[in-house]
């Protein structure tokens, strides 16, 4: 699959701010690296800026172990060491400066977290990606749900989401990813082997990259932050959730070529991230 243009040819004259503002809720204290992994994905999949949401007790940590080109933005947090809805009017403030929001990853279970999270769900208006505890906290509160955001579950969160049991949910995972998108207008992507991503307008793609040793804690982290750079770079919500998960699949098959799918990490698919898209180009 070639990448659209509008990914591979930059004009001349253009500047940080044509390619997306992206923040990125994350990480919790026994989930410091998520939100770590998704920004770095999402630098090296063409993001113009991206900002770092966490946790105030993690920011001192995650200042030396993200990319340099990352900023932070330090939250108050609870007594676990997670987002706390306290910070509310601050992120809101934020966002209305940026062009995505991706929130989820490592964020925790925590009542005051999960409060937090649908709220902004709720106010928030700009194209979002919802991952792992953004799509916990959307449990039995649906309604929430609307055309700009792009949820990416896995079986389990699926299951979850949808009270259907994981088993039946991988034996039907077309059927039930084109009714989830249609009935609740999101763009969906049910990851696991041949992810599927599917809208509520009919579009549906079957991805047919990536390998076994992708099956690995971070993984998930990776793409949303690669999703949330293509929504920033002006792709549509079917677009930009297609053409990261083809590429995510190609960055993953190239880093299993250099260290095996046994020993491959998240952090190796972002390093073929750059690689990925000379091949798609």
């Amino acid at each position: 699959m070639r990448l659209p243009a509008r990914l591979l040819q930059r004009k001349s004259k253009a500047h940080k701010g044509e390619f997306g503002n992206i923040l990125i809720l994350a990480g919790s204290a026994a989930y410091s690296g998520a939100g770590v992994l998704s920004a770095a994905a999402a630098m090296r999949s063409g993001a113009g800026l991206v900002t770092l949401g966490i946790p105030e007790g993690l920011n001192n940590a995650v200042i030396k172990i993200k990319p340099k080109e990352v900023m932070t933005l330090s939250l108050p947090q609870t007594k676990d060491g997670s987002l706390s809805s306290g910070g509310y009017k601050r992120i809101r403030d934020f966002i209305k400066n940026i062009d995505v929001l991706a929130i989820g990853p490592g964020l925790g279970p925590q009542k005051s977290t999960q409060s937090l999270i649908r709220k902004l769900i709720s106010a928030v208006d700009k194209p979002m990606v919802i991952d792992a505890d953004g799509l916990n906290a959307l449990v039995g509160h649906l309604d929430l749900l609307k055309s700009t955001m792009i949820l990416t579950p896995h079986a389990g969160e699926m299951s979850r989401l949808t009270d259907i049991s994981t088993k039946i949910i991988q034996g039907k995972r077309k059927e039930i990813a084109k009714k989830f998108s249609h009935d609740h207008k999101v763009t969906l992507v049910l990851k696991g082997h041949n992810t599927i991503v599917a809208d509520h307008r009919g579009g549906y793609y079957l991805n047919k990259t990536g390998n076994p040793g992708m099956a690995t804690g971070g993984s998930g982290d990776v793409l949303t932050g690669m999703i949330a750079a293509f929504l920033g770079q002006g792709l549509g919500v079917f677009e930009a959730a297609k053409y990261a998960v083809y590429l995510h699949g190609v960055a993953g098959d190239l880093a299993a070529r250099k260290k095996t799918e046994i020993s491959l990490i998240a952090s190796d698919i972002i390093d073929e991230i750059p690689q990925a898209i000379k091949k798609s180009s």
